[in-house]
């Protein structure tokens, strides 16, 4: 009986003290607070990049995508007095060009007409001389040493954002102490390895075409010679892929085979 007492007791006074409140009257929060704020950690949500609009001009696009590196490979002009010969420099100068013909036993290799069992062909029909022979028709024309190339500026490599690019430099032909040409000399590669070997090959490029200048296997644009050399040399096969099979026209000499990964496929089959 004493306990009830106590407890009615106890009711009436929390009745005289004021209405009850609910303990869930005030809200909770629906999200706690962040636990990056007590760390320090900036919590302003980062923007995300806008995409370039379909509108802009093709040619923004693509330099915008493409790197263009350049090399610090640069002659470098001498600092001493060489003398006049010696401190030519190729970089700048056009000293001897048109100066004066050359001798008539230098022009008569130059001008030479190509062997046709020199020429190549590549599997788009293209026909080429190798570089190695162009070489050679300079040294029995100028003599080994008589002749060489000396870059015009730095090499330039473009990297393209899906990997590989190409290498381009700029190169002038001196022949006997004169300028003879001036060609810009480039190359694909495939990857960051490869680039040496390009560098190599843009020099090459870049002296086949001094030597057009030169008269050298001027026949190799003459449109008649192509087809004439196409006609009697080189065949036009159908090649199919050995992985994706796939077909397409491609171009050998005669007598010879399609290279892997083709092999000799009948038309529409």
């Amino acid at each position: 009986m004493a306990t009830l007492r106590i407890a009615s007791t106890s009711l009436r006074r929390l009745a005289a003290s004021g209405p009850l409140r609910s303990l869930t009257s005030t809200p909770l929060p629906r999200f706690a607070a962040p636990i990056t704020a007590a760390r320090g950690i900036a919590t302003t949500p980062t923007k995300r990049q806008t995409p370039a609009s379909s509108s802009a001009p093709a040619d923004q696009k693509v330099s915008s995508s493409i790197r263009l590196t350049e090399i610090k490979d640069g002659p470098v002009a001498p600092e001493i007095d060489l003398g006049e010969e010696l401190a030519t420099d190729w970089s700048r100068s056009f000293s001897g060009l048109s100066q004066e013909p050359f001798a008539k036993e230098v022009a008569d290799v130059l001008l030479q007409p190509l062997d046709p069992g020199d020429v190549e062909i590549k599997p788009d029909g293209i026909i080429y001389l190798p570089e190695i022979k162009y070489r050679r028709i300079l040294n029995r024309a100028f003599g080994p040493g008589g002749w060489g190339l000396a870059p015009r500026g730095e090499t330039q490599i473009s990297e393209k954002p899906t990997g590989g690019g190409m290498v381009t430099r700029e190169y002038a032909l001196v022949c006997h102490g004169r300028l003879v040409s001036v060609a810009r000399g480039e190359q694909d590669y495939f990857d960051e390895f490869g680039i040496p070997t390009a560098m190599e090959a843009c020099k090459s490029n870049a002296m086949m075409r001094c030597c057009k200048d030169l008269g050298v296997a001027s026949e190799l644009w003459d449109p008649r010679f192509i087809k004439k050399w196409k006609k009697e040399n080189a065949s036009e096969l159908f090649g199919e892929h050995v992985i994706t099979k796939k077909k397409k026209k491609l171009w050998v000499r005669k007598g010879e085979s399609l290279e892997y990964p083709y092999q000799v496929s009948k038309f529409g089959s």
